[in-house]
């Protein structure tokens, strides 16, 4: 039969430190936030200027005739 054995083990949990590049990635998307909306300022506000829906053609007459007067 076998012993019991009354030894307790240890578990050694090794967490990483908080100060560890945490930020770098927070750093790497805000450039990349920058770039892009520098890149639709640039780019996309112009082009959305650019887009017109087509303007009617209007055309004004140089005389009209108000003669109040009609001939029978």
């Amino acid at each position: 039969m076998a012993k019991k054995s009354s030894e307790k083990t240890t578990t050694i949990i090794n967490n990483p430190s908080s100060d560890s590049g945490g930020g770098m990635g927070m750093m790497v998307g805000l450039v990349i936030l920058l770039v892009l909306g520098y890149l639709l300022w640039v780019y996309g506000l112009p082009a959305f200027r650019n887009m017109q829906v087509g303007t009617p053609q209007i055309n004004i007459p140089s005389e009209i005739d108000v003669n109040i007067n009609q001939t029978k």
